[in-house]
């Protein structure tokens, strides 16, 4: 190994030595982490005293190592500074379904600003960048050796009707399986409980003439039933597993409801505090599409002027029903020589919406009222709000909730007829209404759940065309999502 010469220390090195301890106290002071000063030490020593051999390999003979060694440095250099960009400022994100068209579509690329509503300090902070929960052989990209409160820098609260990227409140749960980390685990257990009622007794039981307290505990059973069957099954389902707020599948929706609103849906709109909020300008609906005798599709180069994907032409094959804008719609309506009718589709299943066991006979276009949880304000609890508020109370916010013989519901072991909120919360919905997972069905968003706001479509691609048949959208590259309302 050859000895390199000690350079002598100039005025230059001093410069960038309280330039970037200034730098980085202020970024310490921003977050709250003034734990990081002891790093301050070391950077002193990277510019000033030089004691410990940071570019070592500089001084080995092999030119083969040193060229390795200094694309090793330039690279974990990179991904040390994407993961503090992604933590802290912006990350990008994908569109992968069509809840949000047609304001933004499945292929979207955007840039989502961490600052819009303060950056989270991470939660898991040994993670690995670029990857969310798991590596592509099924390992998890992030380690709960250390674990940190949530907190968020220079917190700012989201807009009605912004765009929002998520956490799913529902992800803290999933199955090791990726066939079913997409699906709700809730859900799962739900349904398969209520299979196997059914293939045992012949019949499930109604819950009409049913008391709250006798509601909640069918429900339980139901719960109880089919997370048994998932565990009994384990080779199919893979291990039941918990994930923490921050390595939950990120979403994209709508804010529709923000905290201390009462939100209700009636006839497809959405109310708040009893008066109708603005619908998006290209909110999208279900409707039932009767073409003329003898025509099974609309030609395609009617589907491309308007819009309308692949999945859309596969639905309206199938089923005789697509999602429709109303200027979509009105523009199909004219076309006589295609179209006969179309028709709303009203259809709606009750029991499939959050609570499922609240039974309150609402559906994804008649919902409601609740009240959405605001931080500092209670709400009185009964048997019968509970299924609403029950989640929040002992998921999100670390509660101990039980409910005793006689009806009486317990906090943390202590009898509770309100309960005060820590956080705030948010009700988000697609803008393709009638085929969007939301609100409406896992119910509310914590504040802790909030990653940031879309700023930009960076790119767009239609996976319906070719690289030389319109493949990129250019017209949509470099508009700001906010224009998209």
């Amino acid at each position: 190994m050859k000895k390199l010469d000690k350079k002598p220390i100039t005025w230059i090195d001093w410069a960038k030595m309280v330039l970037f301890v200034g730098l980085f106290i202020w970024f310490i002071a921003w977050v709250g982490a003034w734990w990081g000063l002891i790093v301050v030490p070391f950077i002193f020593d990277v510019y000033i005293t030089k004691k410990i051999p940071w570019t070592w390999w500089k001084e080995l003979e092999n030119p083969v190592t040193r060229t390795i060694m200094s694309w090793v440095d330039a690279i974990v250099f990179a991904l040390v500074a994407v993961y503090f960009v992604n933590i802290y400022f912006f990350q990008n994100y994908t569109i992968p379904s069509s809840s949000l068209e047609k304001s933004l579509l499945v292929g979207d690329y955007l840039f989502v600003s961490k600052m819009s509503y303060g950056p989270r300090v991470p939660q898991t902070p040994l993670s690995l960048p670029l990857v969310q929960h798991t590596l592509p052989n099924g390992m998890k990209s992030y380690s709960e050796l250390i674990k940190w409160d949530y907190k968020r820098v220079s917190p700012k609260p989201v807009q009605l009707n912004d765009i929002v990227v998520f956490n799913y409140p529902s992800g803290d749960t999933v199955v090791a399986n990726p066939a079913y980390q997409a699906a709700d685990f809730y859900s799962l257990c739900y349904g398969y409980g209520q299979q196997i009622v059914l293939q045992n007794n012949g019949f499930l039981p109604t819950t009409d003439s049913l008391s709250a307290m006798q509601k909640r505990q069918l429900y339980q059973a139901y719960y109880q039933i089919g997370r048994q069957y998932m565990v009994d099954n384990q080779r199919e389902f893979g291990e039941i597993m918990s994930r923490p707020v921050d390595r939950r599948e990120n979403y994209v929706k709508r804010c529709v409801g923000l905290p201390g609103q009462t939100l209700q849906i009636k006839d497809r709109i959405v109310y708040l505090d009893g008066q109708p909020n603005k619908e998006p300008d290209n909110v999208q609906y279900n409707y039932h599409v009767h073409l003329r005798d003898g025509l099974r599709d609309l030609p395609e180069a009617v589907a491309h002027d308007l819009r309308l994907s692949s999945d859309d032409l596969r639905d309206l094959h199938q089923t005789g029903i697509m999602p429709l804008t109303a200027a979509t719609r009105d523009t199909l309506l004219t076309m006589t020589n295609l179209v006969e009718s179309i028709d709303i589709d009203s259809s709606s299943v009750m029991g499939e919406v959050y609570p499922v066991s609240g039974c309150y006979g609402w559906t994804r276009d008649n919902y409601g009222p609740v009240w959405i949880p605001k931080k500092g304000e209670s709400v009185e609890l009964t048997l019968d709000n509970l299924p609403i508020y029950e989640r929040p109370i002992r998921v999100y916010e670390g509660n101990k909730l039980d409910v005793t013989a006689d009806g009486i519901i317990l906090i943390n072991d202590q009898p509770a007829t309100s309960y005060t909120f820590k956080m705030d919360y948010y009700w988000m919905q697609g803008d393709n209404r009638h085929n969007s997972a939301d609100s409406r069905y896992w119910g509310f968003v914590p504040e802790d759940h909030i990653v940031g706001k879309p700023i930009i479509i960076w790119l767009s691609t239609d996976k319906d065309r070719g690289w030389f048949d319109g493949h990129i959208r250019w017209n949509r590259l470099f508009r700001w999502v906010e224009n998209m309302n």
